[in-house]
C-alpha cells in the first residue's frame, strides 16, 4: 500500500537528482509518477515539465516536486498555474516553513545547490510535516487566492 502519490518532473539539469529522488520516495512507499523527462537531454526546458506536473498535482490534488538546476526556473513556471504554490527549498528548516505556513502543493530543488542526501531531508520533512493552520498563515494564503483570480492574465514575452 502506498502512503501518497507524488509528480515529479525535471529539466536536463535536474536529471540526475530527480531519477535518485524517484527511487527514494519508491523504497518510502510513495506512489511516483514520473512526469519526464524519462532519459537525459540538454534540451529538455523546466517550463514544459513544470506544466505537465503542475496540471496533475491541480486535477489530482497531489503532491508535486520539480528539480532544475537552481530550483528558480521550476519555481517560477509552477507558479504560473492555477491552484499551483510552489516554493525553493535548500534546506530543513526552508522545507518546513514552506509546508507549515504556506502549504506549498510542489517542491521545487536545484540540483546544482542540494545534495541528494540533503534532498531527501527536504522532501521528507516537506511530504510529512502538517500544515499549520494558524489564521495568520491562512489569510495570507487566502490573500494570494484572491490574487490568482484577480490577475487571470498572461504577461507578454519581450
Amino acid at each position: 500500500m502506498y502512503l501518497k502519490r507524488v509528480y515529479t518532473g525535471s529539466d536536463h539539469a535536474g536529471w540526475k537528482l530527480k531519477a535518485a529522488l524517484d527511487k527514494w520516495l519508491i523504497e518510502q512507499r510513495y506512489d511516483v509518477k514520473d512526469m519526464g523527462p524519462l532519459l537525459y537531454d540538454p534540451d529538455d526546458d523546466y517550463p514544459d515539465y513544470a506544466e505537465k506536473v503542475c496540471i496533475e498535482v491541480a486535477k489530482d490534488r497531489a503532491k508535486g516536486i520539480l528539480i532544475c538546476g537552481s530550483g528558480q526556473g521550476m519555481d517560477r513556471a509552477a507558479n504560473k498555474m492555477p491552484g499551483i504554490h510552489a516554493s525553493v527549498c535548500w534546506n530543513e528548516e526552508s522545507a518546513v516553513s514552506a509546508k507549515k505556513h504556506g502549504d506549498v502543493n510542489i517542491l521545487c530543488l536545484g540540483e546544482r545547490f542540494v545534495t541528494p542526501e540533503m534532498a531527501k531531508k527536504i522532501v521528507k520533512i516537506w511530504l510529512e510535516e502538517p500544515f499549520e493552520g494558524e489564521h495568520r498563515h491562512v489569510r495570507r494564503i487566502k490573500k494570494i487566492h484572491a490574487i490568482e483570480r484577480k490577475h487571470r492574465i498572461a504577461r507578454p514575452v519581450k
